[in-house]
């Protein structure tokens, strides 16, 4: 059975086999964590040979950081896909917020290594998801600015708040995500409304000029 399924897989296209080996990696990285993983196992779940795996990508450290870099392109693509261009910014905002909580729920272990494993694991791990964070932070940024702008309550707002805003927009969606994920019954859309419901309500007060004030 072994030299069998080691025909197949040679014959194999290497796109498609690499594809195999980076899906065993986020499985096995997201579930068991970086430390506990181990190249034989997602050798074995990739049904290829430990061997070939090493000869792909040199090291667990290579692998990992190249399932980082996969799935933080992945979320960012969603995001950028379901905020749809011509929607008034507040429904842009809330169908990226939407796509946002789809992809990380249907992508649990890919989350799991973005949100969890990481970060705990220092350098250069932590460093390849910030620069994921930053291009969501960016983007939510302008969204937030064109939001204030489209209104034209409070224009001062895009230079002064909007950079921070956005900032606490990012982090609460990434918690929330991970409740989302580990609550039974909550949906994307039911996540990115309760998010909504918390933030743009807010944002809508400060976009008129209205701020709170310990006072």
């Amino acid at each position: 059975m072994g030299a069998v399924n080691g025909m197949k897989s040679k014959r194999m296209p290497r796109a498609v086999r690499e594809r195999q080996m980076m899906d065993a990696a986020v499985r096995t990285f997201g579930q068991r964590g970086y430390r506990a993983a181990s190249m034989d196992e997602i050798a074995e779940l990739a049904g290829v040979s430990k061997p070939l795996v090493y000869l792909y990508l040199n090291s667990k450290e290579e692998l990992f950081t190249a399932c980082i870099r996969r799935e933080a392109e992945a979320l960012i693509v969603a995001v950028r896909a379901g905020a749809e261009p011509g929607l008034a910014a507040d429904r842009q905002l809330w169908s990226g917020l939407a796509a946002f909580f789809t992809h990380t729920a249907e992508n649990p272990d890919g989350w799991a290594i973005l949100h969890r494993q990481a970060r705990t694991h220092g350098e250069p791990f932590a460093a390849e998801v910030a620069a994921m964070r930053d291009e969501i932070v960016i983007f939510v940024t302008g969204l937030i600015g064109a939001a204030a702008r489209e209104r034209q309550h409070n224009p001062e707002l895009a230079g002064r708040d909007v950079g921070g805003l956005a900032q606490a927009l990012v982090g609460a969606a990434e918690s929330l995500a991970g409740w989302a994920n580990e609550t039974e019954g909550v949906s994307a859309k039911e996540a990115a409304g309760t998010l909504m419901n918390f933030a743009w309500m807010g944002l809508g007060d400060l976009m008129k000029g209205q701020r709170w004030s310990p006072r």
